[in-house]
């Protein structure tokens, strides 16, 4: 599969094996095009997971994840990109609809966009909160202060 994808594609993927878990590495810009092919072509016809990693000192701060699933061929892999911060990425809910949550997820706790998701807004904190906690640099005791005066009427706990 990746050497079919790499005789398409040139440079902008690269596999690798992690802990004996495959994954690839993928060019933002050919994240919505490879998606497609992994459902339609490779049969991942599930999307496990949606996810990210915040690297604050480097240049592409964020890694996405995309944990996929193929019940016929009862394998999994990863495909993993790295995006600016600021920088959105196309939504996958268009390829499995599964994903939905799992992109409102992400955008909460780490905030990034997805383009094109049908209802882009947090799923776990409140509309009003401040800031991303699973960013590295969140502070561990940090907690929207303001958020909790005026909808809970309470000093912070912390």
């Amino acid at each position: 599969m990746i050497a079919k994808f790499r005789s398409t594609y040139g440079s902008g993927i690269e596999p690798l094996t992690y802990a004996g878990q495959n994954y690839m590495v993928v060019d933002r810009s050919m994240i919505p095009e490879i998606l497609q092919i992994l459902r339609n072509e490779e049969q991942f016809d599930y999307c496990v997971d949606i996810t990210a990693v915040h690297y604050p000192k480097r240049e592409k701060q964020f890694d996405v994840l995309w944990v996929l699933y193929s019940y016929s061929r009862n394998e999994r892999i990863r495909v993993k990109t790295q995006i600016l911060d600021g920088e959105s990425i196309p939504s996958s809910v268009p390829i499995w609809a599964a994903a939905n949550w799992l992109e409102r997820e992400v955008f909460d706790m780490f905030g990034i966009k997805f383009d094109g998701h049908p209802d882009m807004k947090r799923i776990l904190l409140p509309e009003g909160w401040k800031g991303y906690p699973l960013r590295k640099d969140y502070g561990i005791l940090q907690q929207d202060n303001e958020w909790v005066q005026i909808n809970l009427g309470i000093e912070s706990g912390q």
